[in-house]
């Protein structure tokens, strides 16, 4: 049996403070999307604006560079991923392959645009929970960069 999807979206940061009734609202427009193991939830490029909560399973994150793909990192029940493209609707900037079969609860950026109109303070709750997982990211990403380039010898 899937976890509470409602218990799912409590737990996580992107949704601290948002109120029941909101999550609720949420998650009756969102779409459940099953990818079976090896299956990709989007592609690199791909054009999409919605996010991604996994409900059940495991995924990785892949990017290419130079003709070689890389992984970026494994996510598990709860982590969510597609969030850059729903913050800056540009294409995707990763692929996401499922390890296991999976499910997901995939929110798309016309349904939170429907939130604002209903109520704007949960919808900027939402939007600045956002900017603060991307920038938790971005601090982590920026870290293993410093500590590779120190271990390399490329900082001086």
């Amino acid at each position: 049996m899937l976890p509470d999807k409602l218990r799912i979206l409590q737990d996580m940061p992107i949704f601290g403070g948002v109120n029941k009734a909101t999550l609720n609202s949420i998650l009756d427009k969102a779409k459940s999307v099953e990818v079976i193991k090896g299956g990709y939830f989007f592609r690199e490029g791909d054009l999409d604006n919605s996010i991604y909560i996994i409900e059940q399973g495991e995924v990785a994150v892949y990017r290419y560079w130079n003709g070689n793909r890389y992984k970026l990192r494994e996510l598990h029940e709860g982590d969510c991923f597609g969030e850059m493209a729903l913050m800056d609707c540009k294409p995707r900037s990763a692929e996401v392959v499922a390890l296991v079969d999976s499910s997901a609860i995939q929110v798309t950026a016309a349904q939170l645009a429907e939130l604002y109109n209903t109520d704007s303070d949960q919808y900027t709750l939402i939007y600045m929970n956002l900017g603060r997982e991307v920038c938790r990211r971005l601090r982590e990403a920026d870290s293993r960069l410093f500590v590779q380039d120190v271990e390399s010898g490329e900082l001086s």
